[in-house]
C-alpha cells in the first residue's frame, strides 16, 4: 500500500506544485493501550504504532519559503519560515511548519523551506495521534534531505516534533506519541519511560486476541485547553510536593502517608482537582509496569483487568472520558471482550478493546448496537496491529 499511496501522491504533487518530490515520507499514528496521561509527568506507557499512516510528499526549496497543502483540507498555507509562530499558521498546517521552525534554530531558516504535499491516512480527531504523524512525517523528511541535519537521531527528532507542537501549534503533548511514531518496533508494542525517554519493544504474546479501536466519532482535540488545564495541575501538584514530576513519588504513598499531617492529601488540599489527578497518574504508571508483566504471562484475564480498570481511573480521577466513550467499555465488556478503555488525551476520540479473534465481530455489532439505541452516530472500528515506525517510502 505504502508504494501506490507515494505513487499516487507524487502525481498530485507534479499537479499542485510544478515539479516531483524529492521523497515521500510516512509515519504511523498511535494506540496506547495503557499509561495514558503519564508522559508529562515523567511516567510509563504502552503505546504500538497502528498500519495508519500520514504520508508527506516533500521537495525540499533553498528559499526559506514553505508551501504546505493536503488532500483532506481545502486551504493550505504559504509564507517564510522565519514567519512561523504560534497561531500563524493556525490548524494543520502548524504542526508542518512548526517543525520547519525548530529545525531552522540547528539549520538555518534558508535550509529548511520545502513544499509539502500530505495524505493522512490516520483518521482525523479520534485521538489515534493524526497529529504527531503530520509532524514526523514532516520532521523526518527534512532530516533526511538537509545535509546540516544529518545524524539527527529518531530520540532527537522526537524533541524538535513535541517542541513544534508545543510552541507552534499550541498542543500540550508529551512526547508519547511523536516516540512511537518515531522509534516503534514492528509487531511490538514499545514501553516508554518518559523520565528518560528510553523504549523497550515489548512483544504481543496473545495470539488468540486482538486489540479493536473504537472511533466514537466525537471529536478530540488537544488544543481546547482541557489537556493543558491537567497538565498544569500535574506540574502544580508536583511543585508542592517537592519533586521534579509525580514520576518521583513512590505509589505506596497512596496508602502510607496518604492522610498523615504532611501527606499529600493535606499539601494538595489548596490546588482544585489535584488529589484525584495524581492518584490517577500514580496508580496508572503501576498498571502499565502490571500489564507488561501480564503479557510476558500470556494472562489474558489480567490484561483485560488492567485495561478496565485503567478506563475507571481516567473516567472517575482524571475526567477525561465522556458519554460515549464510557458506553463503548460497557458495550464491549458486556459482550465478552475481556477488557476496554479510552485511548488518547479523551474527551472524545476512541477507546481501545482486547477480544478474542473469534469474537470481533460480535464485540463491534454489540458496541453498534448499543450506539444505534442511544440516537448516536454509528462508530467506526480500525484493527490494531502493530505496525513499524515513519520512514521514508521512495
Amino acid at each position: 500500500m505504502d508504494t501506490d499511496v507515494a505513487d499516487s501522491l507524487s502525481t498530485q504533487f507534479l499537479d499542485r506544485f510544478g515539479d516531483l518530490p524529492d521523497g515521500v515520507w510516512a509515519a504511523p499514528g498511535r494506540v496506547n493501550l495503557v499509561g495514558e496521561h503519564t508522559d508529562y509527568n515523567g511516567g510509563y506507557a504502552l503505546p504500538l504504532a497502528l498500519p495508519h499512516r500520514t504520508y508527506a510528499a516533500v521537495r525540499r526549496r533553498d528559499d526559506g519559503l514553505l508551501r504546505v497543502a493536503s488532500l483532506q483540507a481545502p486551504h493550505g498555507w504559504e509564507g517564510p519560515v522565519t514567519t512561523v509562530r504560534q497561531g500563524s499558521p493556525d490548524g494543520w498546517a502548524a504542526y508542518v511548519a512548526g517543525v520547519a521552525s525548530v529545525l531552522a534554530e540547528r539549520a538555518g531558516a534558508a535550509e529548511v523551506g520545502m513544499d509539502v504535499l500530505v495524505d493522512g491516512h490516520v483518521p482525523l480527531g479520534a485521538g489515534l495521534s493524526s497529529s504527531a504523524a503530520l509532524s514526523c512525517s514532516a520532521g523526518l523528511a527534512l532530516r533526511d534531505l538537509v545535509p546540516q541535519l544529518d545524524g539527527l537521531s529518531e530520540a532527537e527528532l522526537v524533541g524538535v516534533c513535541v517542541r513544534a507542537e508545543n510552541e507552534v501549534a499550541g498542543a500540550a503533548t508529551g512526547g508519547m506519541d511523536q516516540t512511537v511514531s518515531l522509534r516503534a518496533v514492528d509487531e511490538h508494542l514499545l514501553l516508554l519511560d518518559a523520565r528518560d525517554r528510553s523504549v523497550v519493544p515489548v512483544a504481543w504474546t496473545l495470539p488468540d486476541h486482538e486489540l479493536l479501536v473504537v472511533d466514537t466519532r466525537v471529536h478530540h482535540a488537544l488544543g481546547d485547553g482541557q489537556y493543558e488545564r491537567r497538565r498544569r495541575t500535574c506540574e502544580e501538584a508536583a511543585a508542592a510536593l517537592g519533586v521534579g514530576s509525580l514520576r518521583e513519588l513512590d505509589p505506596e504513598v497512596l496508602d502510607r502517608d496518604w492522610e498523615r499531617p504532611a501527606g499529600p492529601a493535606r499539601v494538595l488540599h489548596g490546588i482544585p482537582d489535584a488529589l484525584p489527578r495524581v492518584r490517577h497518574v500514580l496508580t496508572e504508571n503501576e498498571r502499565v509496569l502490571d500489564l507488561v508483566a501480564a503479557l510476558r504471562e500470556q494472562d489474558v484475564a489480567r490484561v483485560g483487568s488492567l485495561m478496565t480498570a485503567s478506563h475507571a481511573s481516567l473516567r472517575d480521577d482524571y475526567e477525561v472520558s465522556c458519554p460515549e466513550l464510557d458506553l463503548t467499555v460497557e458495550a464491549a465488556l458486556g459482550a465478552g471482550a475481556p477488557g476496554a478503555r479510552m485511548t488518547g488525551g479523551g474527551f472524545g476520540g476512541s477507546a481501545v478493546v482486547l477480544v478474542a479473534r473469534t469474537e470481533v465481530e460480535q464485540v463491534a455489532e454489540s458496541v453498534a448496537q448499543a450506539f444505534a439505541r442511544e440516537g448516536l452516530d454509528a462508530p467506526a472500528f480500525l484493527h490494531a496491529v502493530p505496525g513499524p515506525p515513519a520512514h521514508r517510502v521512495r
